[in-house]
């Protein structure tokens, strides 16, 4: 069964990758699905003549967000079960192990840029709601003998309650974020969660705005990996952290061969020194990463100081 879902997947990923069709950059940058965000920014169309990678196909850079729209929006409808088959679920550790290392606290406000269908942001409000509850557990165990104004100070922190954390979805694929919303709606998911079209390249906020930027399996996907990294620490506020979770250069053969069939075989890989030394041209301290399930993927963290 999950042999016959990855090979339909690879099938129609192969086929509208055959038929691209360009579609008008300004229909697809700075559209907000919520009202309410400023901050967008103007694009500077100074790349003719330069070229970039498409999978295993050179193409001039200005093509490359257009053909990468349409592949998206081809399989957006598809997308979430296709991770599943492609990866046999391991895709879902990865994410859950980002959140562990990222260990988000109540009240923090995340951008998930090239968010998708949403999978990091549900899971960071859930974390963080998690966190809260544990919090407050702990905090219940400590009032054994509680004098009155222990008691007092309890019911007023009650009464606070949680602090809102806060996720948005920044995706350039509209269709995309519209299976994420119906996810959401789905799952509950009510508050605390916006959807934003923009692209990672001029993310449409404001200077300082976030406390985390997440970027999963997404950074592959943009033909100016630098000017993405500048765009990140340019909304992060300072003390904010820069998280991706990426492909990586494998060289176990056997690993290898998972690696092919869930990334579509289209990705330019980076390797983890070469991604960190960017990370650090770009302003961020204290760059480590971690290399997961024999190197396939690995988190690189960064922070704003």
């Amino acid at each position: 069964m999950a042999a016959s879902i990855r090979a339909l997947a690879l099938r129609v990923l192969s086929d509208s990758t055959r038929n691209i069709y360009r579609v008008s950059r300004c229909r697809v940058k700075h559209l907000c699905c919520r009202a309410g965000i400023t901050g967008c920014r103007g694009y500077s169309d100074s790349t003719e003549g330069r070229s970039t990678h498409f999978g295993f196909q050179t193409v001039p850079e200005e093509e490359k967000a257009e053909k990468v729209y349409k592949v998206f929006e081809s399989v957006a409808k598809k997308y979430d079960v296709m991770n599943d088959a492609m990866s046999l679920g391991i895709h879902r550790l990865w994410k859950d192990t980002l959140l562990h290392i990222m260990n988000p606290q109540p009240g923090l406000r995340l951008l998930d840029t090239a968010g998708g269908t949403g999978d990091i942001s549900f899971r960071f409000l859930e974390y963080t709601r998690s966190m809260y509850d544990r919090q407050q557990r702990l905090k219940a165990k400590s009032y054994q003998t509680p004098s009155w104004r222990d008691i007092t100070n309890h019911y007023v922190s009650d009464e606070a309650g949680c602090p809102q954390s806060r996720a948005v979805v920044c995706d350039i694929n509209k269709e995309m974020l519209k299976v994420g919303k119906q996810r959401a709606e789905k799952a509950g998911i009510t508050t605390g969660l916006s959807w934003v079209v923009g692209d990672a390249e001029e993310l449409p906020f404001d200077d300082d705005q976030f406390d985390i930027y997440t970027i999963a399996f997404g950074i592959r996907n943009v033909t100016h990996i630098e000017q993405a990294l500048q765009e990140a620490f340019r909304v992060l506020k300072p003390g904010g952290r820069f998280m991706c979770l990426e492909f990586s250069k494998v060289t176990n053969p056997l690993l290898a061969r998972l690696y092919d069939a869930y990334s579509f075989q289209m990705i330019p890989v980076l390797g983890e020194e070469t991604f960190k030394e960017m990370i650090e041209d770009a302003g961020f301290f204290c760059v480590q990463y971690f290399n997961l399930t024999g190197g396939i993927v690995a988190i690189h963290s960064g922070f704003k100081l």
